[in-house]
């Protein structure tokens, strides 16, 4: 990460060399952009820190339930609105396959983690607009849902 800051302020200085005026103003467009995209950005920060202060004890205890498609519906709905990065989400599905948490469950989990961003919904609908964002959250849900009985249907659990 550090090498990326490096490199970006050596093509600042370049820029500012070849055209001082250009790089000013190319600056005071990012600096905009940020403005209106940091408070949707932060409510975003706010929401991860409340979600990764959960347990993984807790949210096992939620997935692990008798009913596996009780199981498999909980997981859809918490992947959905849970936000968390890659690094944390597979050493927790890990964790949930270790705890006894079937795996179409922890692939339901999981899958809607990565794919449905209901959280992220304000930000994303300014860059992609609203059906946009509509369409590929609910198709990302879909291929979800499928996924997950798609993998029930492997380790025999359904």
């Amino acid at each position: 990460m550090f090498g990326l800051y490096i490199v970006t302020a050596i093509l600042l200085v370049i820029s500012f060399i070849s055209d001082r005026e250009k790089t000013f103003n190319g600056i005071k467009i990012g600096l905009k952009k940020f403005r209106k995209i940091l408070p949707n950005y932060l409510k975003i920060l706010i929401f991860v820190a409340i979600i990764l202060f959960f347990s993984e004890h807790l949210i096992s205890e939620y997935l692990g339930q008798e009913n596996s498609f009780l199981g498999v519906l909980i997981g859809l709905a918490l992947g959905s609105v849970t936000i968390m990065p890659g690094f944390i989400a597979y050493p927790l599905a890990g964790v949930l396959v270790e705890k006894g948490v079937l795996y179409m469950v922890v692939a339901a989990f999981v899958t809607t983690l990565m794919m449905v961003g209901v959280l992220t919904y304000p930000l994303e609908k300014e860059y992609l607009g609203p059906k946009a964002t509509l369409l590929r959250n609910s198709g990302s849900f879909l291929v979800a849902v499928i996924i997950s009985l798609a993998i029930g249907f492997f380790y025999g659990e359904i």
